[in-house]
C-alpha cells in the first residue's frame, strides 16, 4: 500500500525520507523536525514495500521520546503490502527493546537458571562496599552506583576501571582501586542469588549483545525478525548501546541514525558523539542529510544560538549545524546583570509575572539553571510573586532529603539550647551532614554539598536582615518558608536544570546564573579552559537557548548573597555577545560600544594586546581555525584589493581574517563583533564574507 508521506516536509526532510534503503545519517539541529522526519521515513519505507512493518525496530533514549514516536506513527494512514499498519512498528528505548529480546532468548542461551531485574542497585552496592570494608555514606553508595553504571556503559571491567578513569581524568567519589573493588564485589553478589541471576539495566544490554554475538542460531532468528533499524539521539549512545546495535545489525547496513553533536551533554554517563561523527567512515556509502531549518524558535533566538556554538572548538565543533530560523521575527534575547542571586531571582519572577499577566500560560515558561541547588531562590521569588511553579527532574528545595535532615538537626540543636554566633552554629550543625570547606568528589555528594551551601547562604541572608534571630526563631522561619511553597502543579512555571530540559521547549525561557564557575561549572574549568569538559558546558548553554520559542532572557549575578563581594564575571560563553561584555549591535546598524573590557573568549582573561583584542582571545589560547576558509578569505581579499587599488591590509588585516576563520560569523551582528569590522566595512564587504563562511558549512 503506497501512500503520500511527503506532505508538509521541507526539501531536506523530504531528501531524508526518500533516501535509498541503507545507511542514512540525519544531522538534525534543534527544532528542525527530526521526529517528523524519522516517522515519515519509517512510513515511506513500510508503505512502499521496502520493509514490512514488523521488521522495523526504532530505538531512542527515553520513554517519553519513544511514546511520541509511537503516537506519530499511529496518526499515519500507512501500511505495508500485507495490510499491517505502520503503527505496529516497535518504537522503544534501548533497554525496553533489550529486555523483550532477552526474555525470549534467555531459556535457549542460559538454560534453567532464572533471572530477575534489579530495579535499584543501591542495596547490592552498599553490601559490596561493606564487604570491601569501606565506611560509606548514602551519597557515597549512590556515587558508587553511578560509577558502576558509567563503567558498564563504557564497556569497562572492574580490572580496567582504574586505568580508564586515569585516562579520562574523571572525577570519582573514592580512590579508583576502592571503586573497582566495590564494582567487582557488586558483580559477584549479583551472579547467583538462590539460583536466580540478578540483572541490572546495563546487564539487559550486555546479555542481549552476547546472546546474538555468541549463538549463531539466535543471531539468525533475530536478524530474520528485524531488518531495518532507526536510532534517535544518536549522539547520546554509549559504547554498550553501540555494541548492542552492532549485534543487531551484523553485516547489514539498513540503519537510519539521527542526531546533533552540538547537543552532546551526557558524557558523564558514558555517552559519546564519536559514533555519529564516524558514521560516514563506518558506512562510506551512507547518505548524509543536514536539517538546519529551525521551526521552533524565532530568528532572534536562532541567531543567538548560532553565535554561542560558533565559538566551539574540538572535533564535535567540526560538525556544527547552522540553524536557519523559519518563524516570524520576535523580540531579541535580553541580557541582565544583577548585584546578587536574590536580586536576580526577584527580577526573573517580576518578568515572569508580567508575561503571565500579558497572556503567556505559566506552563509555557521555564527557568533553567546549571545545578539543582539554584532552584531555591526561584522557588522563593515565585512564591512571593504568587506564581505557581513545578520543579522538574528533582524535588523542590525544602523537599530534598538533605534539607529535611538539616532542618531536623537544627531543630534538635535549638532544643539543646546551642548558643553562639548563629551562622557559625548552623555551619557546625550541618558539617556532619556534608557541609565541607571544599566541594567533595562524586556527583551525589557534590549535589548534597551544593544544597547545604545554598541553605547556609539563605541563613546568612536571614541573619543579616534580622540580627536578633536566635536558632529557634531561625528554624521557625525556615519551616514557614518551606510550608509556603506551592506544590508542583501541571500548570505552573517549570524550574529545571539544563540537563533535565533536554528535549523540551517553552514559549519563554529564563537562563539564570550564567556566571563563570557556574556555567561553565568550576569542576569543568579544573580540566583547563580549552578542555572538552568546558566545551560540553558550552553545548549545555546552547541546548538551553534552543529550548525557547519566542522569549529568551539570560542573566547572572555578581555576588551570591546581598552585600557580598561582587567578584563574579559573566560566563565566558557570553563574551562578545552580552552587551555587558561587549556592545550588543543594534538591529539596524551594528556597532560596538566603547569602554567594554575585552576578555578572552577561551579563558575569560582580560585582553591587553592589540593582536589578542583583534582575535578576541589570548595569543596563547588554542582554537580551531578553518584553514581552507582562511585561504579563501585571503584570495578574496587580494582580488578586492586589486579592484580597489589599495594594499590588502586596507581591506582586512591578517588578524581580522584569522578571527573570521576562527569564529565563523553567521550574520551581521556576529561579524561586526569582530574588532576591525565597523559599520563601513560591514556595508562594503559583509555580504561577501558571510557568503564565503556559509559556503564552508
Amino acid at each position: 500500500m503506497t501512500v503520500d508521506n511527503l506532505t508538509g516536509l521541507d526539501d531536506e526532510q523530504r531528501e531524508a525520507v526518500l533516501a535509498a534503503r541503507g545507511p542514512l545519517c540525519v544531522l538534525a539541529g534543534a527544532g528542525t523536525g527530526k521526529t517528523r522526519t524519522i516517522t515519515h521515513r519509517i512510513a515511506h519505507l513500510v508503505s512502499n514495500g521496502h520493509v514490512a512493518a514488523g521488521q522495523v525496530l526504532a530505538v531512542t533514549f527515553t520513554s517519553r521520546a519513544a511514546g511520541e514516536m509511537r503516537s506519530r506513527l499511529r496518526a499515519m494512514d500507512a501500511a505495508d503490502g500485507t495490510g499491517v499498519p505502520v503503527a505496529s512498528v516497535q518504537a522503544l528505548t534501548f533497554h525496553a527493546a533489550a529486555r523483550r529480546q532477552l526474555q525470549y532468548f534467555w531459556p535457549r542461551v542460559v538454560g534453567d537458571t532464572g533471572w530477575q531485574l534489579l530495579d535499584t542497585k543501591f542495596s547490592v552496592v552498599a553490601q559490596a562496599a561493606s564487604r570491601s570494608r569501606l565506611q560509606v555514606s548514602t551519597d557515597d553508595v549512590r556515587d558508587l552506583a553511578g560509577e558502576i553504571e558509567w563503567a558498564k556503559a563504557s564497556l569497562i571491567s572492574p580490572e580496567g576501571y582504574a586505568a580508564a578513569v586515569a585516562k579520562e581524568a574523571r572525577d570519582i567519589p573514592l580512590d579508583a582501586e576502592k571503586v573497582a573493588a566495590v564494582y567487582a564485589g557488586y558483580e559477584k553478589l549479583k551472579a547467583n542469588r538462590d539460583g536466580v541471576a540478578l540483572l541490572d539495566f546495563d546487564d539487559l544490554l550486555l546479555h542481549t549483545a552476547a546472546a546474538i554475538e555468541n549463538d549463531a542460531a539466535v543471531a539468525a532468528e533475530f536478524r530474520d525478525r528485524y531488518r531495518c533499524f532507526v536510532v534517535d539521539e544518536y549522539q547520546d549512545v554509549t559504547p554498550l548501546q553501540q555494541r548492542v546495535l552492532g549485534a543487531w545489525l551484523g553485516e547489514r547496513d539498513d540503519l537510519t541514525v539521527v542526531g546533533d553533536a552540538n547537543q552532546t551533554i551526557y558524557s558523564f554517563t558514558g555517552a559519546s558523539p564519536r559514533y555519529l561523527l564516524d558514521f560516514s567512515r563506518r558506512f562510506p556509502d551512507a547518505t548524509v542529510v543536514r536539517l538546519e531549518r529551525d521551526y521552533r524558535s524565532t530568528p532572534q533566538v536562532v541567531s543567538l544560538a548560532n553565535r554561542v556554538i560558533a565559538a566551539a572548538r574540538g572535533r564535535v565543533a567540526g560538525s556544527k549545524l547552522h540553524l536557519i530560523g523559519q518563524r516570524d521575527p520576535g523580540p531579541s534575547p535580553t541580557f541582565h546583570e544583577h548585584p546578587d542571586e536574590v536580586a536576580e531571582a526577584a527580577a526573573v519572577a517580576r518578568s515572569i509575572k508580567r508575561l503571565v499577566e500579558s497572556g503567556t500560560a505559566p506552563a509555557e515558561i521555564a527557568v533553567l539553571y546549571r545545578i539543582n541547588a539554584q532552584s531555591e531562590a526561584y522557588e522563593e521569588a515565585l512564591t512571593e510573586a504568587g506564581v505557581p511553579f513545578q520543579v522538574r527532574g528533582g524535588e523542590g528545595f525544602f523537599s530534598r532529603q538533605e534539607i529535611r535532615q538539616s532542618l531536623l538537626a537544627l531543630q534538635r540543636a535549638a532544643e539543646r539550647g546551642s548558643e553562639g554566633d548563629l551562622p557559625e552554629v548552623v555551619r557546625n550543625v550541618l558539617e556532619p551532614l556534608g557541609l565541607t570547606a571544599e566541594p567533595p568528589q562524586g556527583t551525589k555528594a557534590r549535589e548534597r554539598w551544593e544544597a547545604l551551601t545554598a541553605l547556609v547562604d539563605l541563613v546568612d541572608d536571614e541573619v543579616a536582615a534580622r540580627p536578633q534571630l536566635d536558632l529557634s526563631a531561625l528554624v521557625a522561619e525556615l519551616r514557614v518558608r518551606a510550608d509556603a511553597r506551592h506544590p508542583p502543579v501541571v500548570q505552573g512555571v517549570t524550574l529545571a536544570s539544563l540537563h533535565a530540559a533536554k528535549g523540551l521547549e517553552w514559549d519563554a525561557v529564563f537562563l539564570v546564573g550564567l556566571a563563570d564557575g557556574t556555567l561553565p561549572i568550576s569542576h569543568a574549568l579544573a580540566h583547563g579552559p580549552d578542555s572538552e569538559a568546558v566545551e560540553e558546558e558550552r553545548r549545555l548553554l546552547y541546548v538551553g537557548i534552543t529550548r525557547a520559542r519566542v522569549h529568551l532572557e539570560l542573566s547572572w549575578a555578581l555576588a551570591r548573597t546581598p552585600g557580598g563581594r561582587q567578584g563574579r564575571r559573566p560566563s565566558r560563553f557570553l563574551n562578545g555577545i552580552a552587551p555587558q561584555t561587549q556592545a550588543e549591535p543594534s538591529p539596524n546598524k551594528p556597532r560596538r560600544q566603547k569602554g567594554a573590557t575585552p576578555r578572552c573568549r577561551v579563558c575569560n582573561a582580560v585582553l591587553t594586546t592589540a593582536t589578542s583584542i583583534m582575535l578576541r582571545r589570548c595569543e596563547t589560547c588554542s582554537v580551531d581555525v578553518d584553514d581552507e576558509l582562511l585561504a579563501q578569505l585571503k584570495d578574496w581579499r587580494l582580488r578586492i584589493a586589486k579592484e580597489l587599488k589599495v594594499p590588502a591590509y586596507v581591506v582586512f588585516t591578517d588578524n581580522t581574517l584569522i578571527a573570521i576563520a576562527e569564529s565563523l560569523p553567521t550574520d551581521d551582528a556576529a561579524l561586526v563583533a569582530i574588532p576591525g569590522i565597523g559599520a563601513r566595512k560591514l556595508e562594503q564587504f559583509g555580504s561577501d564574507v558571510l557568503e564565503l563562511v556559509r559556503a564552508r558549512r
